[in-house]
């Protein structure tokens, strides 16, 4: 009788092809072959995936990696991960990131990912996001001198850059607007910045071969039902098949990401980033306002059956929204590495809510 063989999403079929992709095609898989490899938030959207990745390349490639998740619930752990804890290539590692880390044995890479994600969150918990921010990853980075790791990935975001000036079309890795750190929620970007200027100084002072990822708005398959991010508050009212109700007129404009397209581009910044650097990671090709966003999802997921409809509120501030703004993110550095985005917007958004759709 042949052994089962326990995949990394066998309740996701769309987020198994990923991770089966990112498994077979990682150029630099060889490279990490029998490497031990922490990732924080690993119950997390874009942790969960690194962890998943790394796996399907043990399966796809025999790479023997040892991946070693951090988590603060072993509970919530375990409805992530499933049978694939069982199968010996992750080990749970308790802990909160707010607390200096103590773990037993070598570490090669670490993937930081840990951070809160909901703009209400920083609005409400200002001093709460700004500690893990602070205390994670310097704790983070302690880890990693202690440990003499190969290499460290801090993921940060597209909110260091702020609010650009009008005339900015594309933002590269020295450009940056403006915040205003007299706002609670500035706590997230200004947190981030922090954390990024830790980053670099660990690797001057330190040479700690850490390196930063500032990764757009990202989603794809693997995203709860109930985020209340807007990208899913539109595709949650067009599979309900109710109008999309914004509280702004939607003129911000950014750029985008795949869950699969930011794996594969931390992985690539643990393989050949250069040590203390930022890189933007994004597809330039999703470039697109907020209203024409929710457009976009009437038209496809919606069926055309549904409308956006406009409440826009003077104070925009009390639900956690970013100052209206254009952002679209250069990520010509990082292709400069071998990489490059493959997915689309609307795939994007197929690929995401493709199991929640009527077939």
């Amino acid at each position: 009788m042949s052994e089962k063989i326990i995949l990394e999403c066998p309740d996701d079929p769309v987020l198994q092809e990923d991770m089966d992709r990112i498994g077979s095609e990682f150029p630099f898989a060889g490279d990490m072959s029998g490497a031990t490899v922490l990732v924080t938030g690993s119950t997390g959207l874009i942790g969960s995936q690194v962890v998943f990745a790394l796996c399907a390349m043990n399966r796809l490639r025999d790479t023997n990696i040892r991946v070693l998740a951090m988590v603060r619930s072993v509970e919530k752990a375990r409805e992530v991960f499933g049978e694939l804890i069982d199968r010996g290539d992750i080990a749970l590692v308790t802990g909160d990131i707010t607390e200096p880390a103590s773990i037993d044995g070598n570490i090669d890479y670490i993937v930081h990912t840990a951070s809160p994600t909901g703009s209400r969150y920083f609005v409400d918990h200002p001093v709460e996001t700004i500690d893990i921010a602070l205390k994670g990853t310097k704790n983070m980075l302690e880890l990693s001198l202690e440990k003499k790791v190969k290499a460290m990935v801090y993921l940060s975001s597209l909110e260091v850059y702020g609010t650009p000036d009008r005339d900015q079309e594309w933002m590269t890795e020295t450009d940056f607007g403006r915040i205003d750190p007299a706002k609670t929620r500035s706590s997230y970007s200004e947190g981030k910045r922090m954390a990024e200027c830790m980053c670099v100084s660990y690797a001057s002072e330190y040479s700690v071969p850490v390196r930063i990822a500032r990764l757009s708005q990202t989603f794809g398959p693997g995203v709860r039902y109930d985020d209340n991010r807007v990208f899913m508050d539109f595709s949650r009212s067009a599979i309900e098949q109710r109008d999309i109700l914004m509280h702004t007129q939607g003129r911000t404009v950014r750029t985008y990401l795949y869950t699969a397209d930011a794996v594969m581009a931390i992985l690539y910044l643990l393989a050949r980033g250069e040590n203390g650097q930022a890189y933007n990671v994004t597809n330039p090709g999703t470039a697109i306002s907020i209203l024409n966003m929710a457009r976009l999802v009437c038209k496809t997921i919606g069926n055309k059956k549904i409308q956006v409809m406009i409440d826009a509120e003077e104070d925009e501030g009390k639900f956690g929204y970013n100052p209206e703004m254009v952002i679209r993110l250069d990520p010509s550095k990082l292709e400069a590495l071998g990489w490059r985005a493959t997915t689309d917007l609307e795939t994007m958004y197929d690929r995401m809510t493709r199991k929640w759709r009527p077939n």
